[in-house]
């Protein structure tokens, strides 16, 4: 498969010019018989073009635009039944996608594993995760340098069996058949040591609660 030179986002260097036209290439791959690689490759620069509104720090820009452009592909997969629903989707959305949601999908992925497919993302998302954010995740000894604020989009909400939104108001689309939640837990952003230790378990114990009710659907 080529990229037209012409179709490739006017605001990409050459080197991730190269790395968007490979990341298309292996993306048509894993998806084919599914989607066109003319669709994929607009998944791929529009993901592209969307974190580089916000991003702050281009470096690495091309290569979480193929993660994130990956992402939304299953999901619009998922939601279109061209892949198995193997596991329950979660879907966690705040306004800037820098402290709760990530947060919050940390400790699902943390408790629950492979068992449920978690993504977040958000209303306005920010440049980068909130320093608090980074600390946190740290601690619950996740990667924090994998994670980074993604737009929310139609498709990962298409995806979802539960949404669980945080401080993001209306912007959420409605679907039927999922389960929607509303936690009014504080933003980590700016608060003391003690405040994001009490977010964090705040988190925790809503988590946890959300685990075992999706469990209890799912046996």
């Amino acid at each position: 498969m080529s990229t037209s030179p012409a179709s490739m986002p006017k605001e990409a260097t050459s080197k991730e010019t190269h790395v968007l036209q490979r990341t298309t290439e292996h993306l048509a791959a894993r998806y084919e018989g599914i989607f066109t690689p003319e669709m994929v490759e607009r998944y791929v620069f529009e993901s592209f073009t969307a974190l580089g509104r916000t991003a702050k720090i281009r470096t690495y820009l091309a290569a979480m635009a193929g993660h994130f452009a990956d992402s939304r592909l299953r999901s619009l997969a998922l939601s279109m039944n061209r892949i198995e629903h193997e596991v329950p989707q979660v879907l966690f959305v705040c306004v800037q996608n820098a402290g709760r949601s990530q947060l919050a999908a940390a400790l699902l992925q943390k408790l629950a594993g492979n068992r449920v497919e978690i993504r977040s993302a958000g209303s306005l998302p920010a440049p980068e995760l909130h320093p608090e954010t980074q600390q946190l995740l740290g601690e619950l000894g996740m990667d924090a340098q994998d994670t980074y604020p993604k737009p929310l989009t139609d498709d990962v909400v298409r995806a979802a069996d539960y949404v669980i939104t945080m401080g993001c108001g209306d912007t959420c689309p409605i679907y039927p058949g999922k389960k929607y939640v509303d936690w009014q837990v504080e933003d980590p952003d700016g608060k003391t040591n003690e405040q994001i230790h009490q977010i964090l378990a705040e988190l925790e114990g809503k988590v946890k609660q959300l685990w075992r009710e999706i469990n209890a659907k799912s046996n």
